[in-house]
């Protein structure tokens, strides 16, 4: 028998709050995270709206001078990996040191150190470029980081596939456990891409919501009137153990991890196939590894970008995956609130995941008004929904045709 995998513990650094408590009652009051970007000057940029991390202290986490040699991605990931450790009252022992594995995800990583450094470099010269500049933007820093302020000396790696990146890792995480190569692994997805340049460049691919002057609610996955995605900054970090070991030592388990699935579109660098088909292949894959059916499902937390092309192409997969639009389980995007983490946007909605699986309260999408016609599935309008979760999906897709899709459940001993 293979082994299960728990999570038994959550840490997040978002938009939206910077706790699991603080989160989630901003997913049921529909406080959003999204406004106009107050880290750089955007003046002149055609999109200025993002969701920031507010209240956020690397220093609480970290020793000042390594906080001062650290990107602003690996000081959220170390953040979100300690909360999640002490959510999981987890001690990364010497005799658990080995056993012990780091995975964390990331899209661009220390883009903002990398920008900085190249700025120095053009108007000042080749000596003012900073000797920490390489070891800071290399996007396994978060992992190296975490592992360096845990002890833990496992499997240490990033996983790199665009927004898929964070859930790409917890499913890379279950399923080194389940194989016996680690016994605990700290897994997520961490992102700081808040730059003039990295702005810029989704704007140009016109990837980005231009709602400047509703700044709030500039994302609305399904509305008609959507026009692309917030981008936004955070880190989400879930402990995952073998379930025995969690017993073992008392551990709270707050779900568990049992399918995933993980596939490519093979199709266009940016663009998703319309009809799904890379995304159906890895719902199915997570729905064969977790041996479930598509009715065990009771929800769905959608990739839901905001943008024309993916809202569409996700509905179209999820028709096709369930059998028919009457079929379809709720389904919701709660990117609507905390813009579009990147890398770490599929760990943060696995945690909402776990969230709502503690709850039993469905999130719904906020700001959908103007229901596109082609988007026509319950996306749990405006208001959350009390029901009967056992088992919830959530999926995460990237630029490249990236893929990943996890399933989680409700924890029961038997």
């Amino acid at each position: 028998m293979r082994r299960r995998v728990v999570v038994t513990g959550i840490g997040i650094v978002s938009p939206i709050g910077n706790d699991p408590e603080t989160v989630w009652r901003a997913l049921m009051e529909g406080r959003s995270g999204t406004g106009t970007i107050q880290r750089f000057a955007a003046h002149d940029l055609p999109s200025r709206v993002a969701g920031e991390v507010r209240e956020f202290d690397a220093t609480e986490y970290l020793p000042l001078k390594e906080a001062r040699r650290t990107d602003r991605f690996v000081q959220f990931a170390v953040a979100a990996a300690k909360d999640a450790l002490q959510s999981a009252r987890l001690e990364v022992t010497t005799e658990l040191a080995e056993r012990t594995g780091v995975l964390i995800g990331s899209a661009l990583g220390g883009v903002e150190t990398f920008e900085q450094g190249i700025e120095a470099l053009r108007s000042r010269g080749p000596g003012k470029v900073s000797p920490f500049m390489i070891p800071m933007f290399l996007a396994d820093m978060a992992g190296g980081y975490v592992a360096i302020e845990t002890g833990a000396r496992g499997p240490n790696f990033a996983t790199l596939s665009a927004c898929a990146s964070g859930a790409n890792a917890i499913g890379e995480g279950m399923r080194m456990i389940r194989e016996g190569r680690a016994d605990i692994v700290v897994a997520g997805g961490s992102e700081a891409p808040l730059t003039r340049g990295v702005v810029a460049g989704f704007a140009a691919l016109q990837a980005l919501s231009r709602r400047n002057d509703e700044a709030e609610t500039a994302s609305r996955p399904f509305d008609r009137t959507r026009d692309g995605f917030v981008i936004a900054e955070g880190a989400a970090v879930l402990v995952l153990e073998a379930e025995d070991v969690a017993r073992r030592r008392g551990a709270p388990i707050l779900a568990e991890l049992v399918g995933y699935g993980t596939t490519a579109d093979a199709y266009h660098i940016v663009q998703p196939c319309s009809d799904g088909t890379g995304a159906l292949a890895a719902m199915c894959q997570a729905l064969a590894d977790a041996e479930l059916q598509t009715d065990d499902i009771d929800y769905v937390n959608a990739h839901g970008t905001s943008t024309p092309l993916n809202d569409i192409a996700e509905t179209a997969a999820l028709k096709r995956l369930f059998g028919g639009r009457n079929n379809v389980p709720p389904v919701s995007s709660t990117k609507a609130l905390t813009g579009h983490l990147l890398g770490a946007a599929g760990a943060l909605e696995a945690v909402i995941c776990v969230l709502a699986l503690q709850h039993q309260v469905i999130p719904p999408t906020w700001h959908l008004r103007e229901p596109d016609p082609e988007c026509d599935l319950d996306y749990v309008a405006n208001e959350p929904r009390v029901g009967r979760l056992r088992y919830v999906m959530t999926n995460a897709f990237g630029f490249g045709g990236h893929n990943a899709v996890l399933i989680l459940g409700r924890y029961s001993a038997s």
